[in-house]
């Protein structure tokens, strides 16, 4: 549990520790933490420091404060690294390649494992979702839907990592899927094209079929590609 801390930045120190109990399991979803005095004591560490260190973790979404209660490990703790990610990226100046690799490296295979692992009861929502992609009446609104495509593809994997380093890059996913989008449209020159590649991955996902479903997530970031490939915008 709570041991002295010895020779470091304490109140890093003090991040990590939580952090690592979080790790061992020592501390679970929705545990309330000593008050800071006392977690103070424990750690043999000032209260400023214990205090520092709660406000880094609660900025990142690992605790929360709730008044008059104390702080608490999230019950979202899902969520955690999601604005802090999106800012390395800025930070950073990432670049539109980027985020496509990333989006090409886990989606291929996530379409694969829908497919094998699939209810019939999420075939439905998948069969619900291309319907109001197909009959949607703006692009802001099939944007939406276009993105919960991809976000139920990731769940139906029942892989909880891939879906979380989706739902962690949330906010580059919607400026991504918004401008290739465009790209495409504008590049391409094919009417419902867009909507043609998402009926073929949701139908191939649905068929059970895992190497159909990866090789039409394959085209789809393929033509992807192929639309932004020559574009400045994709190395800055």
């Amino acid at each position: 549990m709570f041991e002295p801390i010895k020779n470091k930045k304490i109140h890093q120190q003090v991040s990590e520790k939580i952090q690592k109990m979080i790790l061992d399991g020592e501390l679970k979803l929705g545990d309330k933490l000593p008050a800071e005095r006392k977690m103070a004591e424990m750690l043999d560490v000032s209260r400023t420091s214990v205090r520092e260190a709660l406000r880094s973790l609660e900025i990142i979404g690992i605790i929360e404060s709730r008044q008059g209660e104390g702080n608490f490990i999230s019950e979202n703790f899902d969520q955690a690294g999601l604005e802090p990610l999106s800012l390395i990226f800025t930070l950073k100046n990432g670049k539109f390649r980027d985020i496509l690799e990333i989006r090409n490296i886990l989606e291929i295979e996530a379409a694969g494992l829908a497919a094998e692992r699939i209810t019939e009861d999420k075939k439905e929502v998948l069969k619900d979702l291309l319907d109001k992609l197909l009959k949607a009446d703006s692009e802001a609104e099939r944007v939406e839907i276009d993105k919960n495509i991809h976000y139920k593809i990731a769940e139906f994997t029942n892989n909880i990592l891939i879906l979380n380093i989706l739902e962690t890059i949330s906010s580059l996913m919607t400026y991504f899927i918004e401008d290739a989008r465009l790209k495409i449209i504008q590049t391409l020159k094919v009417d419902n094209l867009l909507e043609e590649m998402h009926k073929n991955i949701v139908n191939s996902i649905i068929s059970g079929d895992k190497n159909k479903a990866r090789k039409a997530m394959k085209e789809h970031f393929n033509n992807v590609y192929l639309s932004i490939e020559n574009n400045e915008e994709f190395d800055n």
